[in-house]
């Protein structure tokens, strides 16, 4: 009786892990895909010729937020793959 509630962690390749390993997946992939275009817009603001000399402060703000959420993206991203929810 105890071995039919026993729990062996590992590779599920059951139908519902199969597709949440395939959501999990996606999931990286754009991830991935929101850190390069987040990192595109700061990289192009920081360099634009345009720019304005003084930076008001909600404009401080939101690139604040946008380069917290880019760590915040690649750290969830580092977890996935350390957790081995992606292959």
């Amino acid at each position: 009786m105890a071995a039919e509630n026993s729990y062996a962690p590992g590779l599920d390749l059951s139908i519902e892990g199969m597709r949440s390993q395939v959501f999990s997946q996606a999931v990286f992939a754009f991830l991935l895909v929101g850190i390069l275009v987040f990192s595109v817009i700061v990289v192009i603001f920081w360099f634009s010729k345009n720019r304005p000399e003084k930076v008001r402060t909600g404009e401080k703000a939101m690139f604040v937020a946008i380069v917290l959420g880019i760590f915040a993206a690649v750290a969830f991203g580092a977890l996935q793959m350390v957790g081995n929810f992606l292959f």
